[in-house]
C-alpha cells in the first residue's frame, strides 16, 4: 500500500478519488516530500484531501484550500488556510495569488466543467514556482456527454491543451513561430487517466538550437529518408503500392494521399 494511499485512507474527513489517482501522484511529488512548499487544491468539499496531503508532504508542506461552500473555513482551526471563490473566474485568482504569492503545485479537483479547469490553468501558470506542476484531475469529463458538461467538443480542456502542445513546439525553429507565455514557461504536459499535469520549467524556455558532433564527417552522411525503396527481395506488395514506393518521390502529393489512407487504418484501429 503506497504513502499517499495510506494518508488518504487515515484522513479523520471524508474525501474521494479514483483509484488510479495514488499511484500517478506518489510518483509525481517524490521530489516535493518533506521540502518547504505551498500547495493549493481546488475543490475541498470536506477536506478530507487536504488531511491526506498534510501526511503525505510532511509539516514543512503549507496546505491551502479553494472553496465555494463558505462552511470550508472551519477546517483553518485545523492548520489550513482557506479562501472562498469561483475558480471560474480570473478575477477570484488574480486576487487569489496577489494574497498568497507563488506556489509549488496547483490541485484542480473542483468543478471539472471546461471554463473551470481552463481558467484554473491559464490564470495560475505566472505563478507557479520553477519545477512546480499543475494538475487537473477528472479530465474524463472532456469526454462526458451527461452530467451537463456536453462533450466532446472543441471547447473542451484536452482539446484545449491540445493547443498547448503545439506552442511548446514553438520552441523548435524549424515552425518560425513566436513564443508566448506558455512556451516560455510549460516544460511538458503528461497525460493519465483522468489527469493532465502540466510541468513548468525549472528555467525560462527559449528557442532550442540544432547541435552537430562530428561536423567533419557530415559529408558522408546519406539520407535514405526521401529515397525511393526497392523491395523487390522483400514481402510481396499489391502492385499500387509497389508503384508508389519504388517511383514516386516520398516528397510528392500522390505519396501524401498514400500515407494518410495507411494512417486512417491506424485510427481506426486505436479508436474502435
Amino acid at each position: 500500500m503506497s504513502k499517499i494511499f495510506k494518508s488518504f485512507k487515515a484522513s479523520p474527513k471524508y474525501s474521494i478519488k479514483w483509484s488510479n489517482y495514488f499511484d500517478i501522484y506518489e510518483n509525481l511529488f517524490q521530489k516535493f516530500l518533506k521540502k518547504k512548499i505551498k500547495i493549493v487544491e481546488v475543490g475541498i468539499g470536506d477536506g478530507g484531501s487536504l488531511f491526506m496531503w498534510k501526511n503525505f508532504f510532511g509539516k514543512n508542506a503549507k496546505i491551502i484550500g479553494i472553496e465555494l461552500n463558505p462552511e470550508a473555513k472551519n477546517l483553518e482551526k485545523n492548520g489550513f488556510k482557506i479562501y472562498n471563490g469561483d475558480q471560474s473566474s480570473s478575477d477570484f485568482w488574480k486576487s487569489f495569488y496577489k494574497k498568497i504569492g507563488k506556489i509549488d503545485i496547483l490541485i484542480d479537483d473542483g468543478g471539472h466543467t471546461n471554463l473551470q479547469q481552463i481558467t484554473t490553468l491559464v490564470e495560475s501558470i505566472n505563478f507557479i514556482k520553477p519545477g512546480g506542476m499543475i494538475i487537473i484531475e477528472d479530465t474524463h469529463t472532456s469526454f462526458m456527454k451527461n452530467k451537463g458538461f456536453r462533450n466532446p467538443s472543441k471547447y473542451s480542456f484536452i482539446n484545449f491543451t491540445l493547443s498547448i502542445i503545439e506552442i511548446i513546439h514553438r520552441r523548435n525553429p524549424n515552425l518560425n513561430k513566436k513564443l508566448n507565455f506558455i512556451s516560455k514557461k510549460i516544460n511538458s504536459i503528461e497525460y493519465y487517466d483522468s489527469i493532465t499535469v502540466i510541468n513548468i520549467a525549472k528555467k525560462r524556455l527559449n528557442k532550442s538550437k540544432n547541435l552537430e558532433n562530428n561536423k567533419k564527417l557530415r559529408n558522408y552522411f546519406v539520407d535514405y529518408r526521401y529515397k525511393r525503396k526497392n523491395f523487390s527481395k522483400e514481402i510481396k506488395k499489391k502492385k499500387f503500392s509497389n508503384f508508389l514506393t519504388k517511383k514516386i518521390s516520398k516528397r510528392s502529393y500522390l505519396y501524401r494521399i498514400y500515407e494518410n489512407s495507411i494512417i486512417k487504418k491506424y485510427f481506426k484501429l486505436i479508436t474502435n
